[in-house]
């Protein structure tokens, strides 16, 4: 016999016979059978793990029967948690927050199983509760999809319940492996803190616009709080923490999670430090159901794992009962999930992404995913994204819903301010207008064609178009040069010129804003501020 047999049993004995709970002595079992290929120790451990389940459930029986008598009354118990708890109401909540972000496609999954069935409605209803939903500073701004997670915590906040926006300072620096096929690069300290400092800011920002924009008054918005998990964890021992923590873990439900199994069959296997990260997502929820009475955890689905180990972790600790519910990942039209690890992310702040950028991404949504797409990233009424689609369908050439998304996102991500910016900028771009160009400022000319070389001049007296493009080096010297104006291979704020001797007109050359926007054939921009004037 190998050591194998010995060892599997020995798993087996961590969880099976200590601990109560049929639903974690199950994943026990599947922790250890992670250990053997052999099929007939399945079954004898199948049988085990059975037996074992049936004594725990006669002891539990037998301690009743002692505390309350000899008349035994079955009690009422708690479902086991499942992995993949599909999301769906009772008829008694079909008015409830809960019913609309299931109607809006926001929450994909629940748990425990009956979570969104009674439990979970009925306290909500009860009175304000407290929500959070994680976010690791693995880069210096959010993508859109953070985004959605943003927009469930908002909806809950404008339901009146409170929401802490918790920024990983501490897990940051350890990593999150769910979803990705190997380890992230370590972060230094420094660049964690600056890449928290621009989150906060970005939140802060669109937690802003939210009530600015979108909120109407008639309601009492509940309250928004930042926090960074460092601030609980930098003062703790590791010895300290394990000794604390760590006792109410058991291997065989980590290893039973898919972010682990998935990456210790991957071929660089997994490090300690990815498979503690569940430990300390866990240990968060717990540090914020005792401080802040926060019952309630959003997540992405691949987040899933974590979020059950809190809610396990918790329950055990101290008894008290929580909540998990997920939300979809954003994808791209051919299913890839936009993220900083795909290499495909439309970004949050302005510095990585332009408002005009984030205008255009959601403007050329397919048809297909528009309806889906108004329902989960607008605050739209799903009688008025009934109404838009209705339109769209009458004349889909104005593309009515597309413009209605891209609006919408905008202004919550960067303001009225953006979304105006990200008007002029599709104006002055795709409708060669002028008056935009001239209400556009400096930045934004500079966002709009980010290749462009910017170029500040003093306009010399006489000045003419062939010295505006040799000063900026847009055409070659001598006689090509020369002949590529003439031949018409030059544009002037969006009108082609063919004399290189005209010299630079005001308002037509030079706009108003001091701007001169050169193109050289299609795809050659240049900027020229022009000073002294």
């Amino acid at each position: 016999m190998g050591p194998w047999l010995i060892f599997a049993p020995m798993c087996l004995n961590l969880t099976i016979y200590t601990d109560s709970n049929p639903s974690v002595r199950t994943r026990a079992l599947e922790g250890a059978l992670l250990l053997t290929n052999f099929p007939h120790l399945h079954l004898l451990l199948l049988l085990l793990v059975t037996l074992s389940n049936m004594a725990a459930s006669m002891a539990r029986t037998c301690c009743y029967a002692s505390r309350h008598g000899s008349s035994i009354l079955p009690r009422r118990t708690s479902l086991p948690l499942t992995l993949r708890s599909t999301f769906h109401l009772s008829s008694p909540v079909h008015d409830g927050l809960l019913f609309s972000l299931n109607k809006r496609g926001i929450l994909k999954e629940s748990f425990p199983e009956d979570a969104a069935q009674d439990r979970l409605p009925r306290l909500l209803q009860s009175g304000a509760q407290t929500v959070y939903c994680g976010f690791d500073p693995t880069a210096d701004s959010l993508h859109v999809g953070n985004l959605l997670a943003l927009i469930g915590l908002l909806h809950f906040r404008n339901a009146g319940h409170h929401v802490l926006a918790v920024l990983g300072g501490a897990t940051a620096q350890i990593g999150d492996p769910s979803g990705k096929t190997s380890e992230r690069e370590r972060l230094a300290a420094d660049a964690v803190e600056a890449n928290t400092r621009s989150i906060r800011e970005s939140i802060q920002r669109i937690f802003t616009n939210h009530e600015v924009h979108f909120h109407d008054g008639s309601k009492k918005l509940g309250t928004v709080t930042v926090l960074n998990n460092l601030s609980w964890y930098k003062d703790r021992s590791v010895v300290g923490f394990l000794s604390e923590a760590g006792r109410h873990f058991r291997m065989g439900t980590m290893l039973s999670r898919h972010s682990v199994q998935s990456r210790l069959r991957s071929a660089d296997g997994m490090s300690l430090t990815e498979f503690t990260y569940q430990v300390f997502q866990a240990y968060d929820f717990h540090h914020l159901n005792q401080i802040y009475g926060c019952k309630i955890q959003l997540g992405g689905t691949d987040q899933l794992g974590n979020l059950m180990s809190g809610h396990e972790f918790i329950h055990k600790v101290s008894g008290e009962e929580v909540y998990g519910l997920t939300i979809p990942l954003v994808t791209s039209s051919v299913g890839d999930k936009l993220g900083k690890t795909a290499g495909n992310a439309v970004w949050l702040n302005r510095d990585k992404t332009t408002p005009f950028e984030l205008y255009q991404f959601f403007l050329r949504q397919p048809d297909t995913s528009v309806e889906g797409y108004l329902k989960l990233f607008t605050f739209l009424s799903l009688a008025e994204v009934e109404r838009l689609m209705e339109q769209q369908r009458e004349d889909p050439g104005k593309r009515l819903a597309h413009k209605r998304l891209a609006a919408e996102v905008t202004k919550l991500v960067h303001g009225k301010e953006g979304l105006e910016s990200a008007k002029r900028c599709t104006n002055a771009l795709y409708h060669s207008s002028v008056e935009a160009l001239e209400e556009m400022s400096d930045e934004e000319l500079q966002e709009l064609f980010r290749e462009a070389p910017f170029h500040e001049m003093l306009l010399e007296p006489g000045t003419t178009v062939i010295d505006a493009c040799r000063l900026v080096k847009a055409i070659p010297e001598g006689a090509k040069g020369y002949r590529m104006v003439s031949e018409g291979a030059v544009w002037i704020n969006h009108k082609r010129t063919d004399k290189p001797e005209q010299v630079l007109i005001p308002k037509l050359h030079i706009l108003s804003n001091g701007l001169t926007l050169l193109r050289v054939g299609k795809r050659n921009f240049y900027i020229i501020k022009w000073l002294g004037l």
